[in-house]
């Protein structure tokens, strides 16, 4: 049983009902599960496995000049819409349209450098708009081998690799509400990040385990993709 609890912090995944007994981690001013039982989490991350990132920092940008901000950032970006890259450091950028980018905090540094881009930006003669993602979107990970085959049941989009390359960018619908899908994984580790509305990631998060269901699947925490 952990000894955090999600009400201890100023900052709450919306997913924390969901998650009473699970062992908790800080992340700056928030919590992240770390543990959910006592059963061995790494061996579902390479079968299908579900996890809440949703306190991990996230920031958009839009505009015009929004490219060469970031790229003044020192962020590789990608060549044309719905393409993410992986940065060096672990983030990644996702390109939503021609001129509009998402940044995904990395668990390397936690997302601390994504927190520093929202928090020092501010409003130029530029054309590049901050879009604050942390308290529209929820965000959650599902890993493993059977990704794609649980996204069959609830997406119509094929995200099988061979049709979804590493990199690509799906905006699309999935259990009937409107998601942003990613192919961030690798050969070594099959991986979807998913965002969806933060006010919908509960019914989300129980359609995501009710289709993982068949094949063995479930919840982790932050533990498992660290180890």
């Amino acid at each position: 049983m952990s000894s955090l609890k999600a009400e201890d912090f100023i900052e709450r995944s919306p997913l924390y009902p969901l998650q009473q007994g699970a062992r908790l981690a800080t992340l700056a001013h928030s919590s992240i599960v770390a543990r959910y039982g006592e059963k061995e989490e790494h061996a579902l991350l390479q079968r299908c496995a579900l996890i809440d990132l949703s306190n991990l920092p996230r920031v958009g940008f839009r505009g015009s000049d929004s490219a060469a901000y970031l790229q003044a950032r020192g962020y590789c970006l990608p060549e044309q819409p719905n393409q993410a890259v992986r940065q060096q450091d672990g983030c990644l950028v996702a390109r939503l349209s021609q001129s509009e980018y998402l940044l995904l905090g990395s668990l390397h540094d936690l997302g601390a450098r994504i927190a520093v881009e929202e928090s020092r930006w501010e409003q130029d003669d530029q054309r590049n708009y901050l879009l604050p993602r942390q308290d529209s979107h929820a965000w959650l990970q599902l890993t493993g081998n059977r990704s794609a085959e649980v996204m069959a049941k609830l997406c119509g989009v094929d995200l099988r690799a061979r049709a979804f390359a590493s990199g690509a960018v799906a905006q699309t619908s999935a259990a009937r509400i409107n998601v942003i899908v990613i192919n961030a994984g690798s050969q070594a580790l099959p991986a979807l990040q998913i965002l969806c509305d933060r006010a919908s990631v509960q019914y989300f998060w129980g359609a995501l385990l009710d289709a993982m269901d068949e094949f063995g699947g479930g919840p982790v925490g932050i533990d498992a993709l660290l180890d």
